[in-house]
């Protein structure tokens, strides 16, 4: 398990995300296919390692907020579109393109975020438990990497 100390120093994205939803697993499934150098790592936030990070970074799971993905990148947290296009940025191929996106103010792109965030399960469906990753990712998954 990760303490306090090892979360604030890592040196990878942590990418938290809702372990239950599909739309949210196959975002996950789209950034390890965009991200050649493994810059991110990634938890559930219905994980022990999850409500770790969540409470190192003072947010909680019932924060309107952490709806669906949550960002931490140089020791700083992002949510929601902002969340989204700071992962964009770092992709391999032309998705740090939509970065340009961060022109328009948080509560237009917020507010059609919290409407796919809103609809996700109607739309996507829900898993009764959280994705287990195949054996060749493992490592990129905080729950299961090797201590």
């Amino acid at each position: 398990m990760l303490t306090e100390r090892n979360i604030d120093k890592t040196e990878k994205y942590i990418v938290l995300f809702d372990g239950v939803c599909n739309f949210c697993n196959g975002a996950v499934n789209f950034i390890v296919d965009r991200d050649k150098q493994a810059k991110f790592v990634f938890a559930s936030l219905q994980s022990e390692i999850g409500s770790e990070i969540l409470n190192n970074y003072r947010l909680s799971t019932r924060h309107k907020a952490l709806d669906s993905i949550v960002l931490v990148k140089n020791n700083r947290v992002y949510v929601k579109s902002r969340a989204a296009l700071e992962i964009a940025k770092e992709l391999d191929g032309s998705w740090p393109l939509f970065y340009a996106f961060i022109i328009l103010p948080p509560f237009i792109r917020d507010f059609f975020y919290d409407l796919l965030a809103k609809y996700r399960y109607k739309l996507f469906g829900k898993s009764e438990t959280c994705r287990i990753p195949t054996a060749d990712i493992q490592d990129r998954f905080l729950e299961y990497a090797k201590k």
